[in-house]
């Protein structure tokens, strides 16, 4: 897809500011630590429009980018980091279901798991909670550029295992760094924006 145009639009909290103007959204999920802003970045070729951080924890809200004036990839708080406080990680976790409760099940949604991590309980918990609110999820397998090909076929096919998937369920080995992966993700994205 070509991309024209990208910005940063809004970040939401809460229910309260969560965009709702009728226009397609692509939903990015996953630990925190895992890629999602690096993967956003290489998916609109823009560096630095969404903020990558060292740190993992910093996007705290849903932050909405509008693309080509006519659809939003949405960057949804990371879950897992242990060093966040209780109630840093509640006020995460309700952003996140705010956005679910009121997007799903029409936004497709790109969870991502660590390829060298692989598949953990809470990606898991993750799928199972998506899954309920009846949405279409694609699997990015990021970080695939880190391993061999023999590794990389290994570590998907854990991914799949763990998460119990169907044969149904994409599962796209991606990398933010070499761009593996990213014509691949494109095409369920842009599957999705043509039954919108």
């Amino acid at each position: 897809m070509k991309i024209d145009s990208a910005e940063f639009i809004r970040s939401a909290p809460s229910s309260r500011e969560l965009l709702r103007d009728g226009r397609p959204e692509v939903a990015f999920v996953g630990r925190s630590n895992v890629g999602k802003s690096s993967l956003l970045n290489r998916l609109l070729g823009r560096k630095g429009l969404a903020r990558i951080s060292s740190t993992p924890g910093r996007t705290r809200a849903a932050n909405y980018f509008l693309v080509n004036r006519r659809f939003y990839f949405v960057d949804l708080p990371g879950y897992g980091y242990a060093k966040a406080g209780l109630k840093e990680r509640e006020a995460w976790a309700a952003a996140v279901d705010a956005y679910c409760r009121a997007s799903l099940p029409g936004a497709l949604v790109v969870l991502l798991v660590d390829s060298k991590v692989g598949a953990t309980q809470l990606d898991l918990e993750a799928w199972d909670y998506l899954s309920a609110f009846g949405a279409r999820i694609v699997v990015a397998a990021t970080k695939s550029d880190r391993l061999s090909n023999n590794r990389r076929r290994s570590a998907l096919d854990a991914i799949r295992r763990t998460l119990q998937l169907g044969d149904d369920v994409k599962v796209i080995p991606v990398s933010a760094r070499s761009g593996d992966g990213i014509k691949e993700l494109w095409r369920e994205i842009d599957l999705h924006l043509r039954s919108e």
